[in-house]
């Protein structure tokens, strides 16, 4: 948990500022101590990551970010050939930066492309948060036998916080569990689990809001603090006058297999 210190009356237009200039490179959410917090998942994603690294010869992370998440599970733990892929030129450059000197190779590839690798060539593909599970791209890396293993941002995340912004949606179901445990299954893959939690968010302040919106770009997909500054006002207003605002998030530990050959 993230501790949290609501701001002491800041002006709406200091808190934005702020946070409209404040770098959101890599996946560190350090900026918002003090100004956000959010309920972790039960299960302790990064140590589970350590363990899988630790017992693999060949492994993949893909859509690594800045490489904080990988790097944290320990080098140690890293298996003797270790690659990541990242898309968005501003982590790709912080991940090679992170990784490199611990042994693994960053390798810039968009989130939307094939995965630039050789079938089979891995026996764990790995990843946290990431943006689009490609399965059938990531049964074709896999070794036979071999595993993915990751956490995704489940269905239904940040609903609250994106119908404040937005008004009513319609609410995308491509990334509840079970619709992405039907897909892994017709690429192939046998589940091994597929669990989800929803979890507990808030923010104290509309700056941690913003700077929120431009690091998690798909919250608010047209985000910017121009086009939305009327429904910030109004935010700001309601945590001034109630408290922090609260929202959902819902994460799932992903496993799955790909079949030994007979």
């Amino acid at each position: 948990m993230l501790v949290m210190d609501r701001s002491t009356h800041r002006t709406f237009d200091a808190l934005v500022d702020e946070a409209a200039a404040a770098p959101v490179e890599g996946w560190d959410f350090g900026w918002l101590d003090g100004r956000a917090t959010e309920q972790r998942p039960s299960w302790g994603y990064q140590r589970l990551l350590g363990e899988r690294l630790a017992a693999a010869s060949a492994a993949l992370d893909v859509q690594t970010g800045g490489g904080e998440v990988l790097a944290g599970a320990g080098a140690a733990n890293f298996p003797p050939t270790l690659a990541a892929t990242e898309g968005w030129p501003p982590n790709a450059a912080r991940a090679t930066r992170l990784l490199h000197p611990l042994g693994a190779l960053l390798v810039a590839s968009p989130q939307d492309a094939p995965l630039p690798f050789a079938d089979g060539a891995f026996d764990l593909v790995t990843s946290r948060h990431p943006a689009r599970v490609d399965f059938p791209e990531i049964a074709r890396v896999l070794a036979p036998g071999g595993t993915y293993f990751a956490q995704h941002v489940g269905g239904r995340t940040n609903v609250e916080l994106s119908a404040f912004l937005l008004g009513p949606f319609a609410v995308p179901t491509a990334r509840e569990h079970e619709v992405e445990a039907a897909q892994a299954r017709a690429a192939g893959l046998e589940v091994v689990q597929c669990r989800n939690e929803r979890l507990r968010l808030e923010f104290s302040d509309v700056g941690a809001v913003v700077w929120f919106l431009r690091k998690v770009v798909w919250t608010v997909p047209d985000f910017t603090v121009d086009r939305y500054r009327g429904r910030l006002r109004d935010l700001h207003e309601r945590i001034e006058r109630e408290g922090p605002f609260v929202s959902t998030m819902s994460r799932t530990l992903f496993e799955a297999r790909k079949p030994a050959r007979p």
